[in-house]
């Protein structure tokens, strides 16, 4: 190990091992650490469900009735990836796709008046959906129009919008939509968890809504993808990118110091050697003096032996509670998967609440989503910390990702990737620079 690096990685979460990828097909030399056992740190899937148990300090083994528990693969960060979003070019760009197979999320539904109703996903849908009235309806049609049609370099299309001056909550008003439309548009098409985005300039929600429907077009049943034995596949996939590339992946390497002199990062000691490098990657709790804590997140595991009442039996799907639904700031979200995704035992299924703590009992906030799944068989809660660097990295070259935060997609992450390369290189994040030369493919049959 006492070699010189030009990257050294520490933490498998998502986000690093997608670095990692990236530094490696730039042709860069990059060790790869964890102190953990297994793949994907904050973000893994874990496997078996004696483990789950273990890991929440649930006293005994799980019971008969929950079958083999090898046949489980749990997420401990509930997440979809958008079907025409940033994660899945990655994916697709550097043919990590390969490696894994995925299944298209049945359905989407949104939290209106103690009931859930389904996120239309079609114009005939939206024409019989229960969410609005008649008028209502037409007016949103108009507005979508607008939206699919809307084109920053055709002024044509901007019907007098100015993009980047323009509120969202003036666009609304153009189109006479009242607030449950803006609740159900801001927060089940545009993702947004809060009400923020309303005095801000509207290109951000009108790209949000567009790769929305964009990522719907494609499939059809709703935008999002998971991929068969959870999402812990994502970064071993990125993993294998990296091993393929030359990179170097030591587990269970326990981490005893960060090597600092002149306040630039030199190498990192493990096991009493020191491995040197000219850059660090790494999560937040590598090296907890260089962040901060900017809020938690409460996750609830529930293992159900049914599908979610009045979804229609479907075996996979996302509810959003949109927060004045439920008199909060943040939304509150359930992504439920099942044995159909090779996660579970037969006929089992697995919710994941979660949202972003706003009290001192963050139990009590996520009441509203768990009346939505009972009888719940077995739950697993967690409080998170959620932590951000405190600085740049431009002066240590210490470069520390942000904590996975409550959104049910990727986007998020994609951004704090492209943001840590950007800092890292000192150029804009190309997604054409993470192709792989046709003659590099010949590494993955050579294995």
């Amino acid at each position: 190990m006492n070699e010189e690096y030009d990257v050294i990685v520490l933490g498998t979460g998502l986000t690093e091992c997608i670095l990692s990828g990236i530094m490696s097909v730039k042709g860069k030399r990059v060790l790869h650490m964890d102190r953990n056992s297994y793949y994907g740190a904050e973000s893994a899937s874990i496997t078996p469900l004696e483990d789950l148990f273990k890991r929440f300090n649930i006293p005994g083994n799980p019971p008969d009735s929950m079958g083999k528990g090898r046949d489980w693969n749990v997420d401990l960060i509930p997440k979809f990836l958008m079907a025409n979003g940033q994660l899945v070019r990655m994916l697709l760009i550097t043919q990590v796709t390969r490696y894994l197979d995925f299944k298209v999320v049945e359905g989407s539904y949104v939290y209106k008046g103690g009931k859930i109703h389904k996120v239309p996903s079609t114009e005939t849908e939206a024409l019989a959906s229960s969410l609005m009235g008649l008028f209502e309806k037409r007016r949103f049609r108009k507005f979508l129009m607008f939206v699919s049609n809307f084109d920053e370099n055709d002024p044509k299309t901007m019907e007098d919008v100015d993009p980047n001056k323009t509120t969202m909550r003036a666009i609304f008003q153009k189109f006479s939509l009242g607030q449950e439309v803006m609740d159900f548009t801001g927060h089940s098409l545009a993702l947004y968890r809060t009400d923020d985005y309303l005095d801000q300039p509207c290109i951000q929600t009108i790209n949000r809504i567009k790769l929305y429907s964009e990522s719907l077009a494609r499939y059809g049943k709703s935008p999002y993808l998971y991929p068969l034995y959870g999402l812990g596949e994502l970064p071993q996939g990125f993993a294998r990118l990296s091993a393929i590339y030359g990179g170097t992946y030591m587990l269970n390497k326990p981490i005893e110091e960060i090597v600092i002199e002149k306040g630039k990062v030199v190498g990192v000691k493990s096991e009493g050697e020191i491995a040197r490098c000219k850059q660090l990657i790494c999560d937040p709790s590598y090296i907890m003096d260089r962040v901060k804590k900017v809020g938690q997140v409460i996750r609830v595991i529930c293992i159900l032996s049914h599908p979610i009442a009045n979804t229609g039996d479907i075996n996979s799907c996302q509810i959003i509670i949109p927060q004045n639904q439920v008199n909060r700031k943040h939304d509150i979200y359930v992504c439920m998967i099942s044995f159909a995704h090779n996660v579970a035992a037969q006929g089992k299924y697995i919710a994941i609440v979660s949202t972003t703590v706003e009290t001192g009992n963050p139990e009590k906030e996520i009441k509203p989503a768990l009346d939505l799944l009972e009888p719940i068989e077995q739950k697993f809660v967690s409080i998170s910390d959620q932590y951000e660097p405190v600085d740049m990295g431009t002066d240590s070259q210490i470069f520390i990702s942000r904590s996975y935060d409550a959104t049910t997609h990727f986007e998020t992450t994609c951004n704090d990737i492209k943001d840590i390369y950007r800092r890292m290189t000192g150029s804009e994040f190309d997604f054409a620079e993470m192709e792989r030369g046709k003659q590099d493919i010949f590494g993955d049959a050579a294995e």
